[in-house]
């Protein structure tokens, strides 16, 4: 009886050591990140890093986390999901981060997966709009942003019904993030009773899009969808502006294409950026009647004069707030559980002007298309 007794104690040992809630008394709260700070979509980490950095010190200068600094931990992975390994094992084993925050990329987050079910760790604001962060199988996920199947659907919704486009084609990544945009988009068109009428692919980190142009061109859609990088979408924009078949086709660029930046590559190609829509998850970062637009702007000239405004980096601004208004909501001891908890129950007026509601394994559940006119964006008013 003692024998079994001893035993008993011992699992429920383990188990409570295993499974307990940790508590962390460290001072500085530490969020790590996997980014892409060189290679080809280098803008991506540059732009979050800077939203990100731009309000945590906001947040350490003015004591928003209850005497408590916090810190973002960055690793370079170039948008390579082996390097995205690497560093996620660094940032949990070695430097023992309170929680993941803001890693950007679907093949590179997909590659983590099996760690970040093992681990009990919060996975907050991923840039992805990938549907396996969004099937509630782990609760540790929570996103801030939309996902891509809102965003194809809002596009195809305002071509279709709006402008009355079907000819539709797709020119996508050749990988995961690729993959999750091109199925959300055929079955999308199927519930409409459309089909694609060309549809063409490129290597991830590679600007060879020859090929998918040739597959795509003969077809002479009026919509192309772009679910690729900001520099391989502006080449494929510009090749086609040049081609007979193509040179009147709205083409429709989901956010993950980097809107900033491909305006800036498209000028450097001399390209126009007429017939471009560009889909967001965040409204204009210019729109100063948001009051949330206003703040993002005030803190981002203090701390990053030098950087201009855009999309990404107000997102990461965005994420930033909440990550943090969350911490700052915790009762008694600092836990991830209680962190996870905080972040599911933003309130919904936090940003202001942009309204929150957790649902879907998202907190911002909402579409924004604009186009590209006099250097500026501008949204299109459904």
């Amino acid at each position: 009886m003692l024998k079994k007794s001893l035993i008993f104690i011992l699992i429920f040992i383990i188990f409570y050591t295993y499974f307990k809630d940790e508590v962390f008394e460290e001072k500085t709260i530490v969020v790590g990140a996997s980014l892409p700070n060189t290679g080809i979509i280098k803008s991506w980490g540059e732009s979050v890093s800077k939203g990100v950095n731009a309000y945590f010190n906001y947040t350490n200068e003015n004591n928003l986390i209850k005497n408590r600094k916090i810190e973002f931990l960055v690793y370079d992975d170039k948008y390579e999901p082996e390097l995205t390994l690497e560093n996620t094992k660094k940032l949990l084993f070695k430097n023992k981060v309170f929680a993941l925050f803001g890693f950007v990329g679907t093949p590179t987050i997909k590659r983590v997966l099996p760690i970040l079910y093992d681990e009990n760790v919060p996975f907050f604001s991923a840039f992805s709009g990938a549907s396996f962060l969004r099937n509630n199988k782990n609760q540790k996920f929570i996103n801030f942003r939309g996902s891509y199947e809102q965003e194809i659907d809002t596009l195809i919704n305002y071509l279709n019904e709006e402008k009355k486009l079907n000819k539709i084609a797709v020119f996508y990544q050749n990988d995961d993030y690729g993959e999750e945009g091109y199925i959300s988009l055929i079955n999308l068109l199927k519930e409409r009773n459309l089909k694609l009428v060309a549809e063409g692919s490129y290597k991830r980190n590679t600007l060879s899009i020859n090929h998918a142009f040739n597959e795509i061109k003969d077809a002479k859609p009026e919509v192309i969808f772009m679910i690729g990088a900001y520099k391989t979408n502006s080449l494929f924009i510009k090749k086609a502006k040049d081609n007979e078949n193509l040179k009147d086709v709205i083409f429709c660029n989901i956010s993950f294409g980097d809107a900033n930046s491909m305006v800036k590559e498209l000028k450097n190609l001399n390209a126009t950026t007429q017939n471009i829509i560009f889909s967001q998850v965040v409204p204009s970062y210019s729109d100063l009647n948001i009051k949330a637009v206003k703040e993002y702007q005030t803190i981002m000239r203090k701390y990053f004069p030098d950087e201009p405004f855009g999309f990404l980096s107000f997102e990461a601004f965005l994420s930033s707030k909440i990550l943090v208004n969350a911490l700052s909501r915790i009762e008694g001891k600092i836990t991830r559980e209680k962190l996870i908890s905080t972040l599911k129950t933003t309130p919904e007026h936090l940003l202001e002007g942009i309204p929150l509601e957790y649902k879907n394994s998202q907190l911002l559940n909402k579409t924004f298309l604009f186009e590209y006119k006099n250097n500026e964006f501008v949204e299109i008013k459904r």
